[in-house]
């Protein structure tokens, strides 16, 4: 799959194809079901599929300075995803000041037709897009009449009653609910990064950590967890992984760390996805640090009887 930053990257082998808009945020179960009427719209008139997506996300955009929005998955994520959905191209557009006051139209006449000569849009039923969210699916109707491409509304997918959506399933991480988030996504959750250099003090009360590199991500969920974690080769290992501030050490940065169990290794620099299975307890401050000794060594006894209740997790982790 290519990666288009920008309109001025596009090139005329990105042109007439079949296209859709939207976050993508986590490439959920109902993201896969309009990914997979794109590509069968495509493949029937032999088109390249885009999807034309945004960075920042305009939430994270609008939001005030001192609250970042939680997101599901970094960009580097995103694209892997959309790559196995089968997607042809990613259009990146920079959510900046110019995109979020450029009036409807003038999104649907740059991006749509001048910039993509598009042959088939396929849109959300709730798709609305411009300056103050003015457009909606009736002004992209009248485009397609103009314009003489096709348009299809994807309809609303549901597991049971509730609608499958980005927001409900950052809800459900938020509240620690890790099984229903992941049959929303057809997926474990799991965050994916380098791990880089802590203050290593885990290692100075016996139990040494992998800190993945966060930046400016912001996940959905604090906490205490049984993980398994992935390398770039496929090999997965169990361990505990605490999200959050630490603030037993005073800590005022969003961490990422994890404590795999019975592991002895170097893994500074690799790349490792580290997969949310179990919630064992909310992070808290303790008054000392042999109060956190011992609550991490109950985590990692919880831990174990937990992956020993789920033997083969390890095998059925993707």
């Amino acid at each position: 799959m290519e990666l288009i930053r920008g309109l001025h990257n596009l090139r005329s082998r990105h042109q007439s194809c079949a296209a859709t808009i939207g976050n993508f945020d986590g490439v959920h179960r109902g993201h896969q079901s309009v990914l997979a009427l794109l590509r069968e719209e495509a493949q029937q008139r032999s088109l390249p599929t885009c999807v034309i997506s945004f960075e920042p996300l305009p939430a994270e955009y609008f939001a005030p300075q001192e609250h970042t929005p939680t997101r599901l998955m970094r960009l580097r994520e995103k694209y892997c995803r959309l790559k196995e959905q089968g997607i042809d191209q990613l259009l990146l557009l920079p959510f900046n000041r110019k995109l979020a006051s450029t009036e409807a139209g003038d999104f649907v006449e740059q991006v749509l037709i001048k910039g993509l000569c598009i042959k088939h849009l396929l849109v959300g039923d709730d798709f609305r897009f411009g300056r103050n969210r003015a457009g909606d699916f009736a002004l992209l109707q009248q485009s397609a009449l103009e314009h003489q491409y096709t348009i299809a509304r994807s309809p609303t997918y549901r597991d049971g009653e509730a609608r499958i959506s980005s927001t409900r399933i950052r809800s459900l991480l938020e509240a620690g609910d890790l099984a229903t988030a992941a049959q929303l996504l057809g997926r474990t959750y799991a965050i994916q990064g380098h791990v880089g250099y802590g203050a290593q003090k885990g290692r100075t009360i016996g139990f040494p950590t992998a800190n993945i590199i966060l930046g400016s991500h912001c996940p959905p969920l604090r906490g205490v967890f049984a993980v398994t974690t992935r390398n770039t080769h496929g090999s997965r290992h169990a361990g505990i992984a605490n999200l959050g501030i630490k603030p037993t050490v005073d800590g005022k940065r969003l961490s990422l760390e994890v404590h795999l169990l019975d592991f002895e290794g170097d893994l500074y620099g690799s790349l490792l996805s580290v997969e949310f299975l179990h919630k064992l307890r909310n992070e808290k401050r303790f008054d000392s640090f042999d109060e956190l000794k011992n609550a991490i060594a109950n985590d990692e006894a919880n831990a174990r009887k937990w992956f020993a209740n789920h033997p083969d997790v390890l095998k059925t982790q993707s």
